[in-house]
């Protein structure tokens, strides 16, 4: 399988970046072939032109579409920065997944091109889960992310992976959640 993982986080040295190189390692330990954007590594320019929004599309955005193109599954890897995805990330899906490439209009009614696709999200947050639950923000991530940029787009999302309380978590636990993270990324494939 294709995968094609796109990490958003500064660090090299953060747990997010763990979660990358354990996902990546057990990608290419199963067979698949795996191509990784690193945003911040890349200076990726998250900023949408003036002519990006009249149709003109850049080098880089095409070089990232065709990484999309190639890919049987999206796998994006961020933490979870003021209730939702870092800006560099965000500006790449401004970007790269542009009318015409991930969605067109047919009748007035969207249209995802990006169908056949399989995506994962990753994120990790410094709250708990059981607290974005209560006050409906984990509901509005999923209609957010999941529904209202990858479905939106046509990907199926297999999975949408949490690691909450992620400052407050023993070295003990990060160890034992990159222990199980391989099956869980094959768990919903």
């Amino acid at each position: 399988m294709n995968r094609l993982i796109i990490y958003a986080h500064p660090r090299k040295k953060s747990f997010n970046h763990a979660i990358l190189e354990t996902a990546e390692r057990s990608f290419r330990e199963e067979g698949d072939d795996v191509i990784v954007r690193d945003l911040y590594e890349m200076g990726f320019q998250p900023v949408l032109g003036t002519s990006e929004l009249l149709g003109g599309v850049g080098e880089d955005v095409v070089r990232e579409q065709s990484y999309l193109t190639w890919a049987d599954h999206v796998v994006m890897i961020y933490p979870l920065w003021w209730t939702g995805m870092p800006a560099i990330l965000k500006g790449y899906v401004e970007r790269v997944f542009s009318y015409g490439f991930a969605y067109k209009y047919d009748k007035g009614l969207p249209v995802g091109l990006l169908k056949g696709k399989q995506a994962t999200v990753i994120h990790t947050q410094n709250k708990s889960w059981g607290q974005y639950e209560a006050d409906g923000t984990a509901e509005a991530l999923r209609l957010t992310i999941d529904e209202g940029i990858l479905a939106y787009c046509g990907f199926e999302v297999s999975s949408h992976l949490v690691y909450d309380s992620v400052l407050s978590s023993t070295e003990d636990d990060r160890i034992a959640w990159l222990e199980r993270l391989p099956e869980r990324l094959r768990e919903h494939e």
